[in-house]
C-alpha cells in the first residue's frame, strides 16, 4: 500500500494543476492498491468517479439562489451535502478496513 504521505503528495500536485477530481481517483487507487486491477475495471471506476462528480457539480450549480452571496438555503444544502459524503466516507472506511 502507498505511503500516506506519497498519496498526499501526488494529491496536491494533481490539485495545483487542476486535476482535482482525478487527484480523488488517484488517491483511491493508490489507497485500495489496485494496481493489478485490470484496464476496463480501472476505466470503468474512473468512469463511475467523474460521472459522479458532475452530477454533484451540476446539481450544486443548479441550485444556487441566482444572488452574489451564498443564501441560507444555499449553505444548508452545501451543508447535506457534506453530511452525505461524510456518510459514505465513515461507511467506505469500515467496509474496507481504511483508518478513519
Amino acid at each position: 500500500m502507498a505511503e500516506p504521505d506519497f498519496l498526499k503528495r501526488v494529491q496536491i500536485d494533481l490539485i495545483e494543476k487542476g486535476f482535482l477530481i482525478e487527484a480523488g481517483y488517484t488517491g483511491f487507487r493508490l489507497a485500495c492498491d489496485l494496481h493489478a486491477a485490470p484496464k476496463h475495471q480501472l476505466e470503468f471506476g474512473r468512469e463511475a468517479l467523474f460521472a459522479g462528480a458532475q452530477h454533484l457539480f451540476a446539481a450544486i450549480m443548479g441550485t444556487l439562489d441566482p444572488e452574489a452571496e451564498p443564501t441560507d438555503d444555499d449553505l444548508r444544502r452545501m451543508d447535506l451535502i457534506n453530511g452525505e459524503l461524510q456518510r459514505f466516507i465513515r461507511e467506505f472506511a469500515v467496509r474496507h478496513g481504511l483508518p478513519d
